[in-house]
Formats: C-alpha cells, structure tokens, sequence
C-alpha cells in the first residue's frame, strides 16, 4: 500500500465565533467525521473536505478515543486547534489493510504544505511580544489611530526600550491583548486595557505585511498562526533514559494546581541529569499534549514510552507567560521543528542505562561478592506520639512493594532506625510484600499507638531475592535462617478476624476524635485533602493514590 497523505491544518477562530464544520460519528462509518463545511469558514478555508477523519487533534491520537472525548479535545482548544486528518478514501483503505493510524509514515511534505486557515507556503506570520516593565516603569512604546483605518497601531517605539527589545515594531497593528481579543476595541479602552494589565502584557500583533496579507484575504490571524521567536522565555524538552529505579522523579497532580507537575528529583538520577527541575510543568509526553489526560493516564503514556522517554516542561514563568498570551507551549515545539531548547546538555547515550525499577540483585566484581554476613533486614519498633511515627510511606502503581520516605529527624521512626529508601516487609510480624498500598495502610492503622515493622534497605533485600532466602525476623540472631526454604510467609489475608474488629474499633476512635480535635487553622489545607502520606495522619495514608495522584516515574 502506498504511504498515506496526511494533513496538518490548523485553524483558529475569535471569541463567540465557530470554526465552521460539525463533528460527527455516523453509523455504519468508522472515525470521526468532517462535515457540513461553512462557506467561507476557517474550515473551509484550511482545506478540510467533507469526509475527512480526524486522526489527531492538537498531536492525541484521537481515532480511537470516544466521540465525546474527541468533541472535548476541540473544545478544550479554544480559538486554535491543529489537526491531522486523512481523506476519507485513504481512511478507509488504511482500515482495511490494517494500517497503524497512530504511526502511518505519511508522505514528507515541504513545510510549505501544511496549511493554516487557507495560509500556504511563507506566509507571513503574527508575532507573539512579552513585554515586562522595565525600572523606569514604561515600556517603551505610545499606541495610535489612523482615520479612515480600522485597528490600533504601535508607535514611538523607544530604541533598546523594552517594547524594542520584545520585537515590537512601529505600524503593528495589535490583535489581541493577553488573549483577549481587541480588534474591534477603541483607542480609549485598549489604553485602559494595557495599563490594567500591570507590569507586563502580552501583544498578538501583525506587521504592515502580514496586515495586508490577512485583510486582502478576509482572515483573521489567531495566535495558532503566530510565530513564538520573540518570547523570552522558552520551553524545554527533557531526554530521559530510565536508570535502575526509573527516571527518578514523582509526578503530582494536586487538586488545587491545574496540570501535572514534577516534583521530589533524586539527585543524579536521569531526571536530574536531563535538568528537570522541580515544579516544571508537563505539556507534552513524546510530542502529544497531556493536559487533557488525568494523572493515571499520564502515568500510562509515560511507562508505555519503554526505556526511553521525551518530556516537553515549563517552568513557573515560562508557562505563566504562555498562559498569558492564551498558546500552549506545543506551538512553539511545532515551529521549531519539534526540537526545544535541551533541558540539558548531556548526550543522551551518557544517562543511565534501563533497568526494571522493581529492586534488582546488586552486580558486584566476583572478588567483592557479599557474603550473608553483610545483610541483615532490621526489626523496627515504633510507639505513636502526639507527633505521629514521623515518616511517609510510599508505593509505586503496578509495582509490588511499599517504600520508606520522608523519615522526620528525631522522630520515632528515625529513632527506630527506618531510613530512607527502606522496602517494608513485614507489619507486626505479617508479610506484606504482595500486599496492596490499601492492605499495609489498613494494618497500620489496626495496630493502634504500636507499630513493628520489618525492614530491608535495597542492597540487602536484592541480595536476599536473588538468592532466595525468605525475609523473616529469624535472620537477624540465626545463621540457619539464610538456608533457602520453600516455606511460605503468612499472608495478610490468614491475620486473625479479631483483626477486623480492632479496626473497626480504630476507625469508630479517630470518628470521634475527629468530632473534637479543633479544625485545621484556614492557611493550612485540611488533612484528608493534604498531598501527603505522612503516617502522623492514617487516614491520608489509605488516599495515597485516591487523592495524592503522585506516581513515582
């Protein structure tokens, strides 16, 4: 079959106005459907034929996705949305010869081909501008009317001013204003526009050439048209090779933050060695955007990526800018080529190498092989005080195994000997390692003001998984424990009922505590929605992957 011919077209609309086409599912066809094109419509004008199936929208690979979900993935675009659609005939030839519409290897096309509300070729292009105020408090510029002209221009651009600086020219002609469009704003109310923005705005302006351009041709340039080469602040794309314990970062989507966010970066891990830094934002996961996707999803579209992993970030300010300008940092990656600016200079081939982040034998020179002597899993004994066992306690999603984080210094569990990293195995004397997040949680909490656990550090349970021996309390004070046996720890299942009932007692106890213990004070956020696992509070504990949506990747 010969290769398919895809389309990108992006189009882009004002405020209140539609894009001119309707999205269907119709039965009896398979995709999802371009039709109904308006006259003259920004659909019409980009190229879309009645027919054509949407196969991505703004880079989702979207053919297999619900209708619904792909009406909201329009929706969600606002004023521009980039497509790649097939006609309607390759569509279906591709269907019937079982082509991978996720990967189809389409004709390479000269940039000039892809096309933007009509606009081919060298088109000239709107220009984002980012302007901050400088110490003298101006920025460098006087806006002015022409009679008889529609629009408001830039004028009296001070040379090295800040307005200079941020590529804004004499006759621009603004379009919008912190994504707000103001083409058909007075003089007066753009003026009062500008000075309400603060200490910096954001401009979407035309230059004579482009004025011209898009008024003889009846269009209006939206900021999915725009070039982002004036903006100060760029985006950057993170090259990830997972090491013996993932990629070494944790994604966290709090409730009260919009977007997914890197956090808790383990030094010198890939992560860190590709310049994540913590609290970037995630846009996009191999070039498809995330934003629309929960945090599970993420997760997925991450692991799924294999050994190697590409990440396009924002920082604070990065993306506070952008947000500003209402563009997602995608355009800029898309007229780069889909190549931004490294987060780090380290070639790829220098980071480390894949392993299973599962704990793993530690490899040794034959001559400095451990013996058992060397490992020892430790008995820890913890006795709740008003400040809580004072450590965290973690799991990664698929992943068997529960984690020690956090450990507070001085607390009772640092007094215990817990340290970081620790992989729990037993909870008062229980096996818990095939047991769920939910399942230690809920024997944490049965266990009352008295806790012990069993512990290894990942060195010494390596070893102890690799040749075999059983985890168990024996191996601290019997050599005779280290011979393999086929013997099966206690499950947490076999634990007594009378368990359930101590529980159940546990839970009515914190109920009423609840009822009297005075609120969390209003700077605070209340614990049951705190991203926390800290086991001073139980029942967050048991949220962890209900409320946290923190994943260690």
């Amino acid at each position: 079959m010969a290769a398919l011919r895809v389309r990108t077209i992006t189009l882009s609309k004002h405020q209140g106005q539609s894009f001119g086409f309707f999205l269907r599912e119709e039965r009896g066809e398979e995709g999802h459907l371009i039709r109904n094109l308006e006259t003259g419509s920004p659909a019409e004008l980009s190229g879309l034929k009645d027919g054509d199936r949407v196969l991505r929208v703004n880079g989702t690979f979207a053919d297999t996705l619900k209708h619904s979900e792909v009406v909201e993935l329009v929706k969600r675009s606002g004023t521009s949305v980039t497509f790649q659609v097939l006609d309607e005939a390759s569509y279906k030839s591709a269907k019937e010869n079982g082509v991978d519409l996720a990967n189809p290897q389409p004709i390479s096309q000269p940039s000039s081909q892809n096309t933007m509300n009509g606009v081919a070729g060298s088109t000239p292009k709107p220009k984002l501008c980012y302007l901050v105020k400088s110490k003298s408090k101006s920025y460098g510029f006087s806006l002015k009317s022409i009679r008889g002209v529609e629009g408001v221009f830039m004028s009296d651009i001070i040379p090295s001013g800040v307005a200079d600086k941020a590529g804004v020219k004499v006759n621009d002609r603004l379009l919008e204003v912190n994504g707000e469009d103001v083409d058909s704003n007075s003089h007066e109310e753009l003026v009062e526009k500008v000075k309400a923005s603060g200490d910096s705005v954001m401009f979407l302006l035309v230059d004579e050439e482009a004025d011209t351009y898009y008024r003889n041709s009846k269009q209006n340039p939206g900021v999915a048209l725009a070039t982002m080469k004036y903006l100060p602040h760029k985006p950057r794309i993170a090259n990830l090779t997972r090491g013996p314990e993932g990629y070494g970062y944790y994604l966290r989507e709090d409730p009260k933050m919009k977007g997914h966010f890197i956090n808790d970066i383990e030094h010198g891990s890939p992560a860190d060695r590709a310049g994540l830094k913590n609290m970037d934002r995630l846009v996009a996961v191999n070039g498809e955007e995330v934003d629309h996707l929960d945090h599970d999803q993420v997760v997925e579209r991450i692991r799924q990526s294999g050994n190697e992993c590409s990440l396009l970030v924002v920082d604070k300010e990065t993306d506070k800018m952008y947000k500003m300008g209402g563009a997602s940092p995608l355009l800029y990656w898309k007229e780069m080529g889909g190549s931004c600016e490294p987060a780090s200079t380290l070639p790829i081939d220098e980071q480390v190498p894949h392993l299973d982040p599962t704990p793993q034998p530690t490899v040794l020179p034959a001559s400095a092989k451990p013996t058992q002597e060397h490992f020892k899993p430790k008995l820890c004994k913890l006795e709740k005080t008003s400040g809580g066992y004072g450590f965290h306690l973690y799991s990664i999603q698929g992943v068997p195994g529960q984690y020690i984080k956090e450990v507070v210094k001085g607390s009772v569990a640092d007094q215990a000997g817990l340290e970081e990293n620790d992989i729990v195995v037993e909870v008062n004397e229980v096996n818990v390692e095939n047991s769920t997040h939910d399942e230690v949680v809920s024997m944490i909490k049965s266990s009352g003001n008295q806790l012990v656990l069993l512990v290894a550090e990942k060195q010494a349970y390596s070893y102890f998984k690799a040749e075999k021996i059983p985890i168990t309390s024996l191996l601290l004070g019997s050599t005779s424990a280290l011979t393999p046996t086929t013997a099966e720890p206690t499950k947490v299942h076999e634990v007594k009922e009378e368990e359930d009932e101590e529980r159940q007692k546990e839970t009515e106890r914190e109920e009423e505590e609840e009822d009297v213990n005075p609120s969390t004070p209003p700077s605070e956020p209340n614990t049951r929605d705190r991203v926390s696992t800290d086991c001073t509070q139980l029942i967050p504990l048991v949220r962890l992957v209900r409320l946290q949506l923190r994943t260690l990747v």
